[in-house]
């Protein structure tokens, strides 16, 4: 199995968990209990998702208001929740997971959010991925 489809696996399982802790108000640590049990669930998909769970969660108000920042007219607790916690996903890699590359974590979102979200998410979620990485590109 490949690093990208380790990694691509565990970015649509973390958006499943991330989700139903958002909506169903969950414990996210619950939601990732549960779905990790499953023990055909390869190692390394599992691993990746419970560093992205941990790590959103951890940085949470951060990043939501990194989206906040970056798309001011969209509160971001109005934001449809699939792709609020798109973008978490993707900020809390593009801030930390360094050897993940920026376009492929954006593009990664992208496809996330044509797959799983509304109309417009897509271009929602690569506009304000696109603010933030070059806020991020020109702090470094």
């Amino acid at each position: 199995m490949s690093v990208g489809t380790i990694r691509h696996q565990a970015r649509t399982l973390a958006l499943q968990i991330l989700y139903e802790a958002d909506v169903a108000q969950h414990p996210a640590s619950d939601v990732l209990a549960r779905y990790t049990s499953d023990l055909s669930l390869p190692q390394p998909v599992r691993r990746y998702v419970e560093r992205l769970i941990s790590g959103v969660m951890e940085d949470l108000e951060k990043i939501d208001a990194e989206i906040g920042a970056a798309a001011p007219a969209f509160p971001v607790d109005q934001l449809p929740p699939i792709d609020r916690n798109i973008l978490r996903i993707a900020i809390y890699e593009l801030r930390n997971e360094h050897d993940v590359p920026v376009k492929a974590a954006i593009n990664e979102a992208v496809e996330l959010a044509k797959r799983f979200g509304g109309d417009n998410s897509s271009r929602f979620v690569n506009g304000v991925l696109g603010t933030i990485a070059g806020n991020l590109a020109s702090s470094r």
